[in-house]
């Protein structure tokens, strides 16, 4: 992730300029150092790194679970921070953030890349523009054989929460409604390699009435779907089918033709209008734009907190073995 951050910047922003690497190893930063050519210090903490080196922004490209640290320590320090998902692997921890955020006057925005595709624009336009009808029901299908080794292989909850975490942002995204309650069942099927649990269903009742339906598998050998997950919206008039990849169209009652057992359909096309860049480089075009124009970015804290709780309701809930209430977290 270091990598995907570093070549975007350095490509897209000539006027952001690199002043220290931080990483507990050393040597790990110093390779980056001779790989990009950046001739900055390298610093084992990070307070020492921003006291010496006064940076106005700091990127946190860590592991979840030292989200808090670092981005605590940032903003503490007269720093915004960028920071890659997910927000903490504690929901605790993510509203300590927020809150940080708020007393601090320093911005904390997060990487939810799956937000600047043209796909998921495109299908979002049709669903936002009533081309279905009011929503009754989302659903993501997500299903990939990852074999990642690291720290995904040893976590509680590798699929909801490392991973997860795109598919909940991009149903918030496409539909623009909430979560209110969860179930989640998490189990480790036949044949996994991770210790923690790598497969999931999780039915939402969102704001609006909407329900959400997440089925999804990080040890899916065959028939994978996109990392961007096979989508289904039903509403009122019809159906939007998005398949992760390029397939994206509706299929809607045609009101001219005789009405039958199994109604007439007539198809939509999309609009691919959106002509930012993709991935990484379009939310870190939005975060610095944000920075920049000290607005909120689209990814900003006090927003993806709600796409954490549906992280962290979903694992409750599992734990539980019940229907939670995000109220309850």
């Amino acid at each position: 992730m270091a990598n995907a951050w570093v070549d975007r910047i350095l490509e897209n922003h000539k006027d952001a300029r690199f002043v220290a690497l931080v990483d507990l190893i050393p040597e790990s930063a110093e390779k980056y150092n001779e790989k990009y050519k950046l001739g900055c210090p390298v610093f084992a903490n990070l307070e020492e790194a921003i006291t010496k080196t006064k940076p106005d922004i700091v990127l946190d490209i860590t592991i979840p679970g030292a989200h808090e640290s670092v981005a605590s320590t940032a903003m503490k320090n007269g720093c915004d921070v960028f920071s890659e998902k997910p927000m903490s692997d504690n929901y605790e921890a993510c509203k300590r953030l927020v809150a940080l955020s708020d007393s601090t006057g320093k911005s904390y925005t997060i990487m939810q890349n799956r937000r600047y595709e043209r796909g998921i624009r495109a299908y979002r336009g049709l669903v936002s523009s009533g081309t279905v009808g009011k929503l009754g029901y989302l659903g993501a299908d997500f299903f990939i054989g990852a074999h990642f080794g690291g720290f995904r292989a040893v976590m509680d909850n590798p699929l909801v929460l490392d991973m997860a975490i795109h598919t909940f942002d991009q149903a918030r995204f496409i539909s623009g409604a909430d979560p209110v309650s969860v179930y989640c069942h998490e189990f480790n099927p036949p044949g996994s390699w991770y210790k923690g649990n790598a497969s999931a269903v999780a039915i939402y009742e969102m704001t609006g009435g909407l329900v959400f339906c997440y089925r999804g598998s990080w040890c899916a050998e065959g028939a994978n779907t996109s990392w961007e997950c096979a989508w289904r919206a039903q509403g009122e008039k019809g159906t939007a089918i998005w398949d992760g990849a390029k397939d994206v169209y509706a299929e809607v009652v045609d009101n001219e033709k005789q009405q039958e057992f199994i109604g007439p359909m007539r198809r939509v096309e999309p609009s691919y209008d959106w002509e930012g860049r993709l991935g990484h480089a379009g939310c870190i075009d939005d975060m610095f734009a944000a920075y920049e124009s000290r607005t909120a970015a689209m990814t900003d804290c006090r927003d993806n907190i709600n796409s954490m709780r549906m992280v962290f309701g979903a694992i409750e809930s599992a734990k539980a073995g019940r229907k939670l209430y995000m109220n309850e977290l």
